[in-house]
């Protein structure tokens, strides 16, 4: 796809259907991201994915706090009687946090940690557990089913603005 923002399309349920993958995409991720700034510069890390968008500093450091925030979700989901209501955040705000001027390498070590707990939860969850759900305030109910097929896509979504980046740019 030619769209900057949207690399590998916007997020579509039918296309990440399958448990299995998306079990092994959000194991896999922080291998992908190493590798996907692997060789990079400060100043083409510094570099933003897109005219107006973030940087791929940004965007490592935005993958660690939005999936911070999702393992979070899950183990609300599991553990409370009725689904939970989450509590969104402004990621754009975020962003803009003096924590995601910091080297890259702080979140990838975060991204390790967070995906290496998340898939130990996530290879122990029942069938049952995959119906659990939680409430977005402005998106409504969520399976943890349909959670993680999101986080699938967002981790696919965020490593193909960075390695669309260097295939634009020849690094």
């Amino acid at each position: 796809m030619n769209d900057l923002s949207y690399p590998i399309g916007k997020f579509d349920l039918a296309n990440f259907n399958d448990r299995e993958a998306n079990l092994r995409t959000i194991a896999e991720l922080p291998s992908k991201v190493r590798e996907a700034i692997a060789g990079l510069t400060e100043s083409q890390i510094d570099t933003p994915y897109r005219p107006g968008g973030w940087t791929v500093r940004q965007t490592v450091h935005h993958i660690a706090d939005s999936h911070m925030n999702s393992q979070i979700r899950f183990k609300l989901a599991l553990t409370e009687d009725e689904p939970p209501t989450i509590r969104p955040y402004h990621e754009e705000r975020w962003a803009e946090l003096a924590d995601s001027r910091l080297p890259a390498e702080v979140s990838l070590g975060l991204i390790d940690a967070i995906h290496a707990r998340w898939t130990a939860l996530l290879e122990s969850m029942s069938e049952l557990d995959f119906q659990r759900s939680f409430i977005h305030p402005e998106t409504g109910s969520w399976t943890l089913e349909r959670a993680l097929a999101l986080y699938a896509w967002h981790s696919l979504h965020h490593t193909a603005h960075i390695t669309r980046l260097r295939e634009r740019e020849g690094w």
